[in-house]
């Protein structure tokens, strides 16, 4: 029996779908999106990172991520440095690491909930399969 990939594809995309507006929903309760919760999870993993950096990281163009670190630097979530040459470096600020924080208790439970079908071991392997997957990327 061969394994129909395009329904893969899609059963992929359905629960990436899902994931993300769950997500949405709940971290609408402290004021941020998914893709700003994004952000802000990739400056607190890469300090000091530049906007392409974070752009890479969040899989955004350098200019739709420009445009959202602007927003959140109004916000106040985060704070903007000039680095080398034309380079801005991007840090967290107290009060984005209390909406990272409150975020992550959010989305806790949207992830148990996305991933109550499954047993720990069939996550376990559903994980190393998609590492496998995205390795080189």
């Amino acid at each position: 029996m061969t394994t129909d990939l395009e329904a893969l594809g899609q059963a992929i995309k359905r629960a990436q779908h899902r994931n993300h507006r769950a997500m949405d929903a709940a971290l609408r309760e402290i004021g941020v999106s998914l893709v700003q919760w994004d952000a802000l999870r990739a400056i607190e993993r890469m300090p000091g990172a530049s906007g392409h950096e974070l752009a890479v990281a969040t899989f955004q163009s350098d200019q739709a991520f420009g445009t959202l670190a602007s927003r959140l630097v109004d916000r106040g979530l985060i704070a903007r440095s000039a680095g080398r040459g034309r380079r801005l470096e991007h840090v967290l600020t107290e009060a984005g690491h209390a909406v990272l924080a409150q975020g992550r208790r959010l989305s806790t439970g949207v992830l148990q909930d996305l991933f109550a079908p499954l047993d720990e071991a069939q996550r376990t392997e559903l994980l190393r399969s998609l590492r496998e997957l995205t390795e080189d990327t």
